[in-house]
């Protein structure tokens, strides 16, 4: 069976790679002048707001009947009424959003 026919897969392959762009900018921020820290701490804060958003809106989203999912591609666990892949996309978007600004951001002249 190939990973990528069910939601877990897929997320877990795109989790992996988002993952590696977030190493990659906390690893090279002091060469933009910038603790590491700080942007470590930037991507939890993130992850931890959109997970809590997640599972608030899609057990209401779930509960309200507005989508069901393919119940054979899901892993089982649940958080509320959220599948547990479900999770996977608030933690790639605090993984690369605050990443690639941190990459695409010029380095700050005065610390050069």
């Amino acid at each position: 069976m190939n990973p990528l026919d069910s939601y877990a897969g897929l997320a877990a392959v795109v989790l992996a790679l988002s993952a590696a762009v977030c190493t990659v900018a906390v690893l090279t921020e002091p060469r933009r002048g910038r603790g590491r820290t700080t942007l470590a701490a930037v991507v939890a804060l993130t992850a931890v707001v959109l997970t809590v958003l997640t599972v608030v809106f899609d057990t209401a989203m779930v509960a309200a009947d507005l989508f069901t999912y393919d119940e054979s591609a899901l892993a089982g666990p649940r958080v509320w009424l959220a599948p547990v892949e479900d999770l996977a996309w608030p933690l790639v978007a605090a993984l690369l959003l605050p990443s690639l600004l941190a990459l695409l951001t010029p380095r700050d002249r005065e610390a050069a």
